[in-house]
């Protein structure tokens, strides 16, 4: 029974685009996954899917992936960008971002990443850094125009650092 003189808990800062509960999942308390929204760019279009953190995006379904990319000749360059969301003084921002680069050949059911610089690059947008060095200007523009319609509060709180590199 709640008790009307104890002060409600504040809420937690919420990602919905990702879930509103902790993850729980392996590797749970080792790093907070909660925050994290998984951003597809799939030829020059950038849309969110919860599926990409357990490698279940709509463009991986159904894919085996190689880490050779000699194994995917026909693939289509395609990017995950891990961006992460934290709070200051004047609100939310995009704290992290990291593109991790995919080549996809959906005839063939063929593709091609690295698991470990996915790995690397979740970690690196978790700690608060911006890694987009192998994304082009389509991608950084359909990027950067997700970010703003998703949230334009969160865009204009985020540092001038993500902003130029997205310009």
């Amino acid at each position: 029974m709640d008790n009307p003189n104890q002060p409600t808990e504040k809420k937690k800062l919420s990602l919905n685009v990702v879930s509103n509960k902790p993850h729980r999942g392996f590797g749970a308390g080792s790093i907070d996954l909660s925050q994290v929204a998984c951003v597809i760019i799939d030829e020059g279009v950038a849309y969110i899917d919860v599926g990409a953190m357990h490698a279940k995006s709509k463009i991986e379904k159904g894919i085996r992936f190689s880490p050779d990319k000699a194994n995917v000749p026909n693939g289509r360059p395609a990017w995950i960008v891990w961006v992460a969301v934290d709070r200051n003084e004047s609100g939310s921002y995009y704290a992290g971002a990291a593109s991790c680069e995919m080549l996809i050949d959906t005839e063939a059911r063929r593709g091609w990443k690295v698991l470990p610089e996915h790995v690397n690059r979740l970690d690196a947008s978790i700690k608060r850094k911006y890694m987009l060095d192998n994304i082009g200007p389509a991608e950084k523009e359909a990027l950067r125009k997700l970010l703003v319609e998703h949230n334009e509060e969160w865009w204009n709180n985020s540092p001038e650092t993500l902003k130029d590199l997205l310009a």
